[in-house]
């Protein structure tokens, strides 16, 4: 088989313009493949000259002329050909508009940063782990976020395995914890209402009642227009959500689907939209007022200004820092229905609408107390204590 020296092309990505390498193979039955290699982001090399310097520094033509091609290659073009292959328009699993920049942050910021220059083939599982652990011990990021760090440098070889680009990864037998400290804030049905009463503005009022009782994530709510809420069925239809200032997909396949809307849930929101200046049936059901309802109205700016006031009056213990926001009206209705309602999980998973139902039990549902020192009460009179006080 014998290569020719191939020619470069800018071609768009998410990320920014890459020069690509595209080389052509002859094979042994006379027929021509074409084939391309990622060279770097046109920002780094801007003229031809310099993609061409970068070729030769990386030993691009010697690799496509070698038998013992797609073994040598750097990782930081094995990390943007991932980035291309998972992230473009042939991508096997398409991403959100809000996930895609978090992975580019974290593919170039963490990983390019670090491992970019050397050859993917050279790095080491041990090397992996220990900087893994530096960026908890010494970069202070949580055992989560390293975590996901480490899925995505799995990933990234895993589809330079499937396109031949490497034959190892490295990153198989790295470990890192990943259990998350995090407790979501939960409140109370006498806090939801406290705060509902604080809430002067009936936009304000009807947005948190609806986040309330339903569980819609911020996103799912603010794009709601009135065309999504079915009157006659009892029900909202959730079909999008709002991300970077336009509708996007729901956040799973799962999330695709509709919620209940009780008749009193229903009765509030007719009430709210006999007052909205924007009623029509394509018009957002929390529109923004200050942008004459073009937009939905801000979650961020809302919980800020409005929703986390309101809260601490209602007697909600938070600290400065402390997260919370309409999303803590999600994990207390699931929290309430499986303690202190005890509705079976499948229903509450279906409300939240979670693929699986260990999410809604694991992340969305804390111990109760009550229900744990009930349980103790429970078993000390099947002993025969239950009548008897401590002296």
């Amino acid at each position: 088989m014998a290569y020719q020296r191939g020619s470069l092309r800018v071609v768009s990505r998410k990320g920014g313009d890459v020069w690509m390498l595209r080389y052509r193979l002859n094979t042994a039955d006379g027929s021509r493949k074409e084939n391309t290699l990622p060279v770097g982001l046109f920002r780094d090399f801007p003229t031809e000259k310099a993609a061409w310097r970068e070729v030769d520094r990386l030993g691009l033509l010697v690799r496509i002329n070698s038998e013992e091609s797609g073994t040598r290659i750097r990782f930081d073009a094995l990390a943007e050909y991932y980035l291309k292959a998972d992230f473009g328009e042939d991508a096997a699993r398409p991403k959100s508009a809000n996930t895609i920049p978090i992975v580019e942050h974290y593919v170039r910021d963490y990983l390019i940063a670090r491992w970019g220059s050397e050859l993917a083939s050279d790095i080491r599982p041990l090397e992996i782990q220990g900087w893994l652990k530096s960026l908890h011990t010494d970069n202070g990021l949580a055992w989560t976020t390293v975590s996901k760090i480490r899925g995505l440098m799995h990933r990234v070889y895993k589809v330079g395995i499937l396109h031949e680009r490497v034959d190892r990864n490295p990153v198989e037998h790295v470990e890192t914890r990943a259990k998350s400290l995090y407790r979501a804030v939960v409140i109370t049905p006498q806090q939801t209402l406290v705060i509902l009463n604080k809430l002067t503005n009936p936009l304000h009022r009807t947005l948190v009642l609806t986040c309330a009782a339903t569980a819609l994530r911020a996103s799912e709510i603010i794009s709601l227009r009135w065309s999504d809420i079915l009157w006659s069925d009892g029900q909202i239809r959730i079909s999008k959500r709002w991300a970077k200032g336009e509708d996007g997909e729901t956040k799973t396949a799962a999330s695709n689907g509709y919620v209940p809307m009780h008749p009193v849930l229903a009765q509030y929101l007719k009430e709210w939209r006999a007052q909205s200046p924007y009623s029509k049936v394509n018009d957002f059901v929390f529109p923004s007022l200050l942008k004459d309802g073009k937009v939905p109205i801000w979650a961020s700016t809302f919980v800020q200004d409005h929703l986390r006031p309101a809260a601490i009056g209602a007697g909600v213990e938070l600290t400065k820092g402390q997260r919370f926001g309409l999303h803590n009206l999600r994990h207390s209705l699931s929290n309430w229905l499986v303690n202190k309602a005890k509705v079976e999980p499948k229903t509450v998973q279906g409300i939240l609408r979670h693929s699986k139902i260990q999410t809604t039990l694991d992340l969305y549902t804390q111990d109760d107390s009550d229900e744990k020192q009930a349980a103790q009460g429970a078993f000390l009179s099947a002993v025969g204590l239950g009548s008897r006080l401590v002296q």
